[in-house]
């Protein structure tokens, strides 16, 4: 058993962050001593190590714990995910040296902002979040769609997609047109009926992973045409905004 003080000291997790931690249950002292001191396992420090390592990605404390305390949880899962996330991100950071190398070397004659793009970033950090945490919505969707046939499952994700087939039809449009902005409303309703409530945060959240240029914009661009993606999440904002 370590003390939190030896905890804070091989971790680099401040004391008042690991005090922080127990009291919210993310990761709850193994013991507390008479005296009311905290100590820390070795099952207690493999859970602080995913917490960090989730940190690391910028996952909040809430996500983690949410996580971490899935009945679904599957350290091996979870350490796969956290590893691709992390060459993800030193993927990004390599474009950027690239970047900022050639501009050291020939300066900024042509100006470029793919090495900025964090789209595969976020977007897998979505799935994985939405892999693991049971959500409010997740329990929604969970109890909305149990005992639902097939058939009815497919004619839902059909009456969705032909949503995406309508913002095609009308992506030359402005994103924030009367048209637009309607069928962003008719998106989030058909969510909201069929499969969670559809909050004005989520949508914006789903908007960003349609556009985020992965199998979501892929299927969405199939329904639409190319484009499509973009001009839905543009007409989620309008429509937002508008409110």
């Amino acid at each position: 058993m370590m003390t939190v003080h030896e905890v804070s000291k091989i971790s680099g997790v401040s004391i008042r962050a690991l005090h922080h931690y127990d009291n919210i249950s993310l990761l709850p002292a193994t013991e507390v001593t008479e005296a009311g001191y905290r100590l820390y396992d070795e099952t207690a420090l493999e859970r602080l190590q995913h917490i960090l390592l989730f940190r690391e990605l910028e996952f909040s404390l809430k996500d983690i714990k949410e996580i971490l305390d899935s009945p679904d949880f599957d350290q091996s899962k979870a350490l796969e995910q956290q590893i691709h996330l992390l060459e993800l991100r030193i993927e990004h950071l390599q474009d950027l040296i690239d970047l900022a190398r050639g501009i050291k070397m020939i300066g900024v004659k042509q100006m470029s902002f793919e090495a900025f793009d964090t789209k595969k970033i976020d977007e897998y950090a979505a799935q994985a979040k939405a892999s693991w945490g049971k959500t409010d919505a997740f329990k929604e969707f969970e109890k909305k769609s149990e005992g639902r046939s097939m058939e009815t499952q497919q004619k839902l994700n059909v009456e969705l997609m032909s949503i995406f087939a309508e913002f095609g039809k009308i992506k030359e449009l402005s994103p924030d047109s009367k048209d637009a902005v309607a069928l962003a409303k008719k998106l989030q309703d058909h969510i909201t009926v069929h499969y969670y409530t559809c909050t004005d945060e989520i949508l914006l959240g789903l908007g960003t992973m349609y556009a985020g240029g992965g199998d979501f914009t892929t299927n969405i661009d199939k329904a639409g045409g190319e484009g499509t993606a973009v001009f839905a999440c543009e007409a989620i904002k309008a429509m937002i905004a508008k409110k």
